[in-house]
């Protein structure tokens, strides 16, 4: 009887390779399906599907300004953007324009209004338009008239009435 169960156990050795093989080969195919995945991030130029590459910074989806008084703020942005405040409290205003919004905080309790070095570039159609009406009409300040950067793309700066950077761009 020792050696049938020498046979049973080379049987079993045998016939475990052959389910072996056949898993071996399965995992194989699911990492194929997964590298078309990160072929178009490398496309990019971003290479080899590495999560920390890959753009998190994708529109601007919110601009939110420091005023020191609210009131005037929402005066000035609700000319500006043509519609009322979607959201309206004493601490904070919000404008829904296209799925962004405008939002204004008086909270300068950390930082104030002003420059701060950043200007979020809002586009626009007719960039003379409405620069003229922003500094012209509402009580904005120039910062920068439209120029011509290339490739038919104007660009402007204005400041609100709290020195916030407004920036306007229009593409041909």
């Amino acid at each position: 009887m020792a050696k049938p169960k020498k046979k049973t156990a080379k049987k079993t050795a045998k016939k475990a390779p052959a389910p072996k093989k056949a898993a071996a080969k399965k995992p194989a195919k699911k990492p194929a399906k997964k590298q078309p995945a990160a072929e178009p991030s490398m496309g990019l130029g971003m290479s080899f599907g590495h999560t920390a590459l890959l753009p998190v910074l994708t529109g601007i989806r919110s601009v939110i300004y420091k005023v020191t008084d609210i009131n005037v703020a929402k005066q000035f942005y609700q000319s500006a953007v043509g519609k009322p405040p979607y959201f309206d409290q004493p601490f904070y205003v919000g404008f829904d324009i296209d799925g962004q919004e405008v939002g204004l905080d008086p909270d300068v309790s950390k930082f104030g209004p002003g420059p701060g070095g950043a200007v979020a570039y809002w586009k626009v159609i007719d960039i003379h338009a409405v620069y003229e009406r922003l500094t012209n009409d509402l009580g904005g300040s120039p910062i920068e008239e439209p120029a011509d950067v290339g490739g038919g793309v104007q660009v402007a700066v204005v400041g609100d009435p709290f020195g916030n950077l407004v920036g306007l761009i229009q593409m041909s």
